[in-house]
């Protein structure tokens, strides 16, 4: 039985700013998956969060691409990708499956390098730990995984995404999220996947994914995850912003600690939340040096 959902009509993603990259798609149980395909080499997988979509990585995918292959995939619920319009369709176990799906069957890609940033991280890590006969390096961006109690920053944002609903609107999110100002035509990027309010149910429900104690359905999944990351011993580069209220540099320390290749945090000056968006290119160029040394 197909899966009820909607489609971002094309014409929403016509001339966004920066975003010139071919659509590919595979489908999944009745759903179309869009993904960005650049580049040749070994593969650089690049996994968003929350509200974003690929577009958040346009200013990191020319630079990557000129010596590597880069995939940059939509969540469904995100971006071109289809979204299920039904919020039981939703779970932490059902996005990780798209992308390990992706990666491991429809692409069959190996050797891969994966960027995380945001839910990237849970889902990133997750195939790190599950598939690390594919996994070669992990960069890791502003994120966590685990199940603890939240911090007052994080809880400010679940009360005010309960509280709209599916009248958020994803471009204002990320433009007060960001250290830089964004121009309006870069926000009617990020607005582009969502022009009604059933386009939404993705977005509102990712912060209902977060595992805040130990009995929440992702909690035994992400707290799997976070354990198992203890035997990691190829590289991983730790880099995180300096101006993120919910990740600070305490996290990225915490992140750090846990895996043992990774070398010391970087820090990324005059980012937010979404340095990809606040430092993109500095950030791709960062990228490039750690792979080729």
């Amino acid at each position: 039985m197909t899966v009820p959902h909607y489609r971002t009509p094309d014409e929403r993603f016509a001339a966004l700013p920066g975003w010139a990259f071919a659509p590919r798609y595979v489908e999944q149980e009745g759903l179309r998956l869009h993904y960005v395909d650049e580049g040749a080499g070994k593969p650089v997988l690049l996994l968003h969060g929350e509200p974003t979509w690929g577009f958040l990585y346009r200013k990191m995918i020319p630079s990557l691409a000129a010596a590597h292959r880069v995939i940059a995939p939509d969540y469904f619920g995100f971006g071109r990708s289809d979204k299920p319009t039904e919020r039981e369709w939703y779970s932490y176990d059902r996005h990780f499956e798209t992308v390990e799906r992706l990666v491991c069957e429809q692409l069959d890609l190996s050797s891969v390098t994966v960027v995380v940033q945001d839910w990237g991280g849970p889902i990133g890590l997750r195939l790190a730990v599950e598939h690390p006969e594919r996994v070669e390096r992990l960069v890791i961006m502003n994120t966590g995984v685990g199940a603890r109690a939240p911090g007052e920053e994080w809880l400010r944002f679940q009360a005010f995404m309960r509280r709209v609903g599916t009248d958020i609107v994803a471009g204002q999110l990320v433009r007060i999220s960001c250290a830089t100002e964004l121009s309006d035509d870069v926000v009617t990027g990020y607005d582009a996947p969502f022009p009604v309010p059933e386009s939404r149910v993705g977005v509102v429900m990712f912060p209902e994914l977060v595992a805040t104690s130990g009995d929440h359905p992702s909690a035994a999944a992400m707290i799997d995850v976070r354990e198992r990351p203890s035997r990691w011993e190829k590289p991983a580069l730790v880099l995180f912003s300096d101006s993120d209220p919910i990740f600070s540099a305490a996290h990225a320390e915490r992140m750090a600690a846990l895996i043992p290749g990774a070398g010391p945090v970087e820090t990324v000056a005059g980012a937010a939340h979404f340095l990809q968006e606040d430092r993109g290119e500095e950030i791709a160029e960062r990228i490039v040096s750690w792979l080729a040394a």
